[in-house]
This record gives structure tokens, sequence and C-alpha cells, in this order.
């Protein structure tokens, strides 16, 4: 089972569909490979659907950490969209959203 699904890059952005309903230690090593897999070069800002996850983790956050890392320092963004409220919560609760843009 794919974890991202229809990742493409247009003009820096990459815009991915996470396609699990828990980003969880069981699941986020795949999203990282499969993340890793769509990065190109140019990539200067993520756009994640986040419209089928229903629960996220440490481990889960940690991917997204990671995502958010290997963006040019200082310039690059991820964005999340269609968030659901107890992955928002669990974002929120750990200030990340000072970091992720969240679009519900």
């Amino acid at each position: 089972m794919s974890i991202v699904i229809e990742g493409q890059t247009v003009e820096g952005t990459l815009s991915a569909e996470v396609g699990v309903a828990r980003l969880d230690a069981a699941s986020s090593r795949d999203f990282k490979k499969e993340m890793e897999s769509l990065w190109g070069d140019n990539v200067t800002a993520v756009e994640l659907d986040f419209s089928k996850v229903d629960f996220i983790d440490s481990s889960g956050v940690g991917a997204l950490l990671g995502v958010y890392k290997r963006l040019p320092q200082g310039t690059g963004s991820v964005k999340l969209t269609k968030v659901k409220a107890p992955v928002q919560s669990v974002i929120e609760l750990l200030r990340l959203h000072r970091i992720f843009e969240i679009a519900s």
C-alpha cells in the first residue's frame, strides 16, 4: 500500500496526498521513503493533503519535521491541507502550527 499518493512538483512546490488513516510508527518509515523518491532538486515548498489522516503520533510528527528540515532554511514552507480536528490538535499541542501552515 502506498503511503504517499499523487505526488508531483510544480514550480518548486511538491504536492502530495497522504493515503493512510494513521501516520504513526508503522507508516512513517514508508512515508519518509516515498517522500524521498518524490523529492527533486528544485523543491522549495511542500503541500500535503491530510484528508485521509485521522491520527498522528510522534513518529508521524517526526516524519513531517524531516520534510521541513529538507527545505531551504528560512524560505521553505510546509502546508498541511484538509487537516482533521484530532490531527490539528496534536500539531497545535506540540506548537508545530508555528512552522506548518494548517488549512482545514
